[in-house]
């Protein structure tokens, strides 16, 4: 079993968002846009040594989870990348693409442009600017979803710099990851990224368990029946729901180390990408 930690899968309003958007209460997407800009202190840290211009860039570390999002929510193929990057230099002279704009055709013709860097101020109240938004096309009227993961209602200002980067005063992010009391000991891990990591681990053990009682051929025939149908449901990413963003990848990478030139997609048989008119 294979599974691909996009937790964002697992945040309540992208789930909600996909069980409207197949219910048809948005319409067809059509354009969209998201963001997510990384604290600046992120230049200081291990990034400098491996975040370099010949092995990735911000579209490719963080951008393609909201490519996978959108997939997630409306089931629609990216069949077109093109992604242009800003270089700079860390502190320890490496180079890398600090920032990154990309823009994704899907295969219905709908458009999705991803703003992404490592530049989000550390004075700043958020840990970071990441949002999500996009237009659908209805019947005489248009449909919108809009994701503000950044603020999500929550300030703390604190007496000390304890917050992210030294800030004292910040947006507090509670959906995603956090420790709290709860009737057991200690504290419990809470949040959609503990829940996407959980449900992985869960997904195995229950898999292992329905199998562990039959012979081996039976066995094998067992688990490949439960991750056909882990992969029908398309909740956890595995490779089977989930390969259209190794692909965006792919191309994402081909298009940045090519100045921005488009990159297109196929699937079938053999999934492929190549820059256009190549």
């Amino acid at each position: 079993f294979v599974g691909v930690e996009y937790h964002k899968r697992f945040d309540r309003r992208s789930l909600i968002a996909r069980r409207h958007y197949g219910l048809g209460h948005f319409g067809a997407f059509v354009m969209g846009e998201a963001k997510l800009i990384e604290p600046y202190y992120y230049r200081h840290s291990n990034f400098q040594n491996w975040f370099t211009v010949d092995k990735t860039d911000p579209f490719v570390y963080v951008g393609c989870h909201y490519v996978d999002l959108v997939y997630f929510i409306t089931g629609l193929k990216p069949v077109e990348v093109s992604v242009s990057g800003v270089k700079g230099k860390f502190p320890n002279g490496n180079e890398g693409y600090l920032w990154a704009n990309g823009r994704v055709r899907f295969e219905n013709g709908a458009l999705l442009s991803v703003t992404d860097g490592l530049g989000y101020p550390d004075e700043g109240a958020g840990s970071n600017e990441q949002c999500l938004n996009m237009y659908c096309e209805g019947k005489g009227k248009c449909g919108m979803i809009a994701h503000d993961d950044q603020f999500r209602g929550v300030i703390h200002s604190y007496l000390e710099g304890i917050g992210c980067a030294g800030s004292v005063y910040n947006y507090v992010n509670p959906d995603f990851y956090r420790l709290v009391p709860w009737e057991g000991p200690g504290f419990k891990p809470v949040g959609y990224g503990f829940e996407s990591v959980e449900a992985i681990i869960k997904c195995i053990a229950r898999m292992e368990n329905e199998s562990a009682a039959q012979d081996e051929e039976a066995a094998l025939l067992k688990r490949r029946e439960f991750i056909r149908a882990v992969d029908h449901k398309g909740l956890i990413a595995t490779p089977a729901n989930s390969y259209i963003n190794e692909l965006v990848v792919e191309a994402a990478r081909l298009s940045i180390l090519n100045d921005g030139l488009p990159v297109q997609i196929s699937y079938g048989d053999r999934p492929q990408v190549k820059l256009r008119g190549k």
